[in-house]
Order: structure tokens, then C-alpha cells, then sequence
């Protein structure tokens, strides 16, 4: 079909073009879009039906002309190039160089839509993964090939959080090479600069590859991106043996621009607009992540998106949270007092946080810690809310303890700015500021870890 050139298109809508009498177009098929100025423009079937194909133009259709508008069909899906020179390379969302080095020639061409894992082939996420965070690390754990969504708000500390975690992310085993993909959709020309300079800055781009999206490209570039970083981390893990995190900041861009094309489709809206597939089409990309049996490498996920409105009932972070193995939150009232990177524990959860830790991952007294610095935590914050009804004075000693250590936690644990905290230095820091409370009040944590790593002398004080 490549050698037929249609000039039937009936309508023009948004980013969607309706080309008449075309018989054999296949789903997700590449077309040639070429304008009468003789500019060329790469889109994609959406749809077929009735002899009319409803073909996605990756770039922008303000200038086009139906009737001088030619469309070509390739009879091939979009495949990416994909090769290990890629680490330490920055691209758009198509997989072009973006940064003044050549072009990615490679034999192997992969098709960008993947699929997620079969459940029998995949192998249970077991291995820790260093962040550096303590909120995370000591708290909500990260598992290789574990999917984790960061919700967060616009203006929180995001972009900063994500390139602190891709600068430090490391497993404990040192003969296992390990690598990021970061996926940055729809972000502005001052946050790919921050970016840029974050990850060339630190040395950390050379174990990476950067796909980066900006807000003034078509919209219709970002539904591509997520699935092009992926299939480079599939690449590199599976055919290289490398342990890949993904990061993709910000899916709400991405859902976005799903939610234009639905109603470019003019298709029944669903949730606030949304389409009511974003559920299977998210799925689509948060279930690429994991391990294979038999395969050294592995994919781990960290989407990053912002709540609309800081609602968590929105239909993005609702959705992405039924698919995903818990969240990282972040927290507004915490960014307020210039704690970074203001992760609301409380409010966060990983799920498979149990098969990460213990004596052969962590420590043995991982579990039990985290389990009582959230109780002293939880207990702190109703001592702060008591207090501010009836007086600090009004409080009973222990509430007032309690209230000490939440202040201790937020501004020392929790508030730790760009230092990389290791495991240990992270699991003792909690044994330090639980040492405000009395011995007695330890009752998430095992009697015979407390003389080993509590700091309270023999007295209980």
C-alpha cells in the first residue's frame, strides 16, 4: 500500500484525519501524512471501518488542507530502533537524538506496543531497590519490578524528587547493572532544562536514556512516549540484562492528551471527560513492568503524576492506583513548612514492601521499625490536632512525647533535602528518634531487636 497515495480525506478534526476508500489499513499501522507545502508528518490508525481510516497525525493539523493533503499507508507498525548506545542519549518522544549525536542505527526493531507480561511467566518481585529516601526506603519500599506511582500536586516538589531518585537508585548487590529510563511527558522548556542539567550535572545520564516531551509539541506526541521509553527498558532488560527503572513524569499529561483524542473520536465520555477505556489503556503501559523467569534483568515503575485539584478520587490517580502496587504521596501542608521531599507516610503504602526486606535484603528489624515509627507517627499527629484544640499544656507527658517525636520525624527523617541516606543509615536514624519515647511504648518491634539497635540505655531511658 505504500505506493498508493489517498488524497480522499473527509474531515479534519483535531489531530484526527478521516481518509475515504481505503480498504486494508491495519490498527496501529504508520501512515505518511504529506502536506502541499511538502512537509511530511508521521501518523497512526486508530480505526477502521466502512472503507474510512481514522488515522492519529503526530504533529500538528492546523495547516492542512483536505483536498491537498496526501496520506500514504507503510503496511508496518511503529518499530524503534533500539541498541545499548542509547545510554547516555537524550530524545523526543519519537526516539529522534535530541542532543547534537547521531542518529540510533541499529538491526533490531522493535514494535513499540509490547505487551504486558503473562502471569506465568512472571518471576515475584523480591530484590531491594535503594532510592536514598528514607520515607520510601525505610517506609514504602521499592521492589525490583514493582510498579509505584508518586501522587503528587501541581507545584509540589515532583521534578525534584524524580531526578534525586534517578541520580541514587542502586540495588546492594554490586555485580548487578543497573540502569534508568526517564520518560518526562508535556513538561515545559524550563522543567527539560532542569532536567537536562540535573542529570548531565551529576554524572548520572551515562547510566540512563532521557525521552523527553514538550508541552508546545502536539499532544498527540505524548501518547507515544510512555510506550517508546518502555520498550528501550525492555530492550536493555531483557536482551542486556540490565535492572531498569522507569520513571514517567507526568501521566496526568498523558491521560490529557487520551482524553482530547476520545473526544476528537467524539466517543462517550466517561469519568470528568475521560475515556471510559483509560483503564485498559493505562493498564497497557503500568503492566510492562516486572521480572521473567529465566531472565537476569528487570523492569521496576515509578509513575509520577499530579492529582487535578489535589483530588485523589480523580479519576487518573483512582485508576492508576487499582492498577499499581501502592503509592508515594506527597504532601501539600509538608511542602508548606519547606520540608523536601514531603512525603506524607501516612498516606503512602507499598504493597509488596515484605518481600524486599528482612535479614536476607535489608535488616531483620526492617519490618518492626517501620511498623512503629508510622503507630508513633499516627500518634504524634493526633497529639498535634489535640493540642491545637485544648493547649500543649493540656496534653498528658506521653502525648507530649509523642508530639516531640512528630516533630523530630518530619524535620529530620522525613525532611532529609538531596543527601542519599544508605538502608543502614536510614533504619538507624529511626532507632535514634524513637529514643524520645519511652522503651515501653516499643511495642511494633521485637523485644530482642531493642537492646540490639534501640538507643536507651539500661534503665529504659
Amino acid at each position: 500500500m505504500s505506493n498508493i497515495i489517498y488524497k480522499s480525506i473527509s474531515q479534519i478534526n483535531g489531530p484526527l484525519i478521516f481518509v475515504e476508500g481505503v480498504k486494508d489499513a491495519s490498527y496501529n499501522e504508520i501512515v505518511n501524512v504529506v502536506l502541499d507545502n511538502g512537509e511530511k508528518l508521521k501518523g497512526q490508525v486508530l480505526e477502521t471501518r466502512n472503507g474510512i481510516a481514522i488515522v492519529q497525525v503526530y504533529g500538528s493539523t492546523t495547516s492542512m488542507s483536505p483536498e491537498s493533503t496526501g496520506v500514504s499507508f507503510s503496511g508496518e507498525t511503529f518499530k524503534l530502533p533500539v541498541s545499548d548506545d542509547m545510554l547516555g542519549r537524550i530524545f523526543n518522544g519519537f526516539g529522534d537524538p535530541i542532543d547534537n549525536g547521531t542518529k540510533i542505527y541499529s538491526k533490531e526493531k522493535v514494535d513499540i506496543t509490547g505487551a504486558a507480561i503473562n502471569p506465568y511467566s512472571r518471576e515475584e518481585p523480591s530484590e531491594f531497590i535503594q532510592t536514598g529516601i528514607s520515607t520510601i526506603d525505610g517506609m514504602n519500599t521499592l521492589v525490583m519490578g514493582q510498579k509505584l506511582p508518586i501522587f503528587s500536586g501541581a507545584g509540589l516538589s515532583h521534578n525534584r524528587l524524580a531526578t534525586q531518585i534517578a541520580r541514587q537508585s542502586k540495588t546492594l548487590k554490586s555485580d548487578e547493572k543497573f540502569g534508568v529510563v526517564f520518560g518526562a511527558i508535556g513538561i515545559t522548556s524550563e522543567e527539560a532544562n532542569y532536567f537536562m542539567r540535573q542529570f548531565s550535572g551529576s554524572g548520572a545520564l551515562s547510566d540512563s536514556v532521557i525521552f523527553l516531551n514538550l508541552a508546545s509539541d502536539p499532544s498527540m506526541d505524548r501518547i507515544i512516549l510512555p510506550r517508546v521509553a518502555l520498550t528501550t527498558a525492555e530492550y536493555l532488560a531483557y536482551e542486556k540484562d540490565m535492572n531498569m527503572l522507569v520513571i514517567l513524569t507526568d501521566m496526568t499529561n498523558y491521560c490529557e492528551a487520551l482524553r482530547e483524542i476520545s473526544s476528537s473520536r467524539e466517543e462517550i465520555p466517561g469519568r470528568r471527560g475521560y475515556p471510559g477505556y483509560m483503564y485498559t489503556d493505562l493498564s497497557t503501559i503500568y503492566e510492562r513492568a516486572g521480572k521473567i523467569k529465566g531472565r537476569k534483568g528487570s523492569i521496576t515503575q515509578l509513575p509520577i503524576l499530579t492529582m487535578p485539584g489535589d483530588d485523589i478520587t480523580n479519576p487518573v490517580p483512582d485508576l492508576t492506583g487499582y492498577i499499581t502496587e501502592g503509592q508515594i504521596t506527597l504532601s501539600r501542608d509538608l511542602s508548606r513548612k519547606n520540608i523536601y521531599p514531603g512525603v506524607d507516610v501516612l498516606l503512602s503504602l507499598s504493597r509488596l514492601m515484605n518481600q524486599g526486606i528482612g535479614n536476607d535484603h535489608t535488616r531483620e528489624d526492617h519490618r518492626g521499625l517501620a511498623d512503629q515509627l508510622y503507630s508513633s507517627y499516627a500518634k504524634g499527629k493526633d497529639a498535634r490536632s489535640l493540642s491545637e484544640i485544648v493547649g500543649e499544656e493540656a496534653l498528658s507527658d506521653i502525648d507530649k512525647k509523642y508530639l516531640k517525636f512528630a516533630e523530630s520525624f518530619e524535620n529530620i527523617y522525613v525532611n532529609q533535602g538531596d543527601s542519599d541516606r544508605s538502608i543502614e543509615e536510614t533504619l538507624n536514624l529511626g532507632w535514634d528518634l524513637l529514643s524520645v519515647l519511652p522503651v515501653d511504648e516499643m511495642k511494633k518491634v521485637k523485644s530482642a531487636h531493642i537492646p540490639k539497635y534501640g538507643k536507651w540505655g539500661n534503665n529504659g531511658k
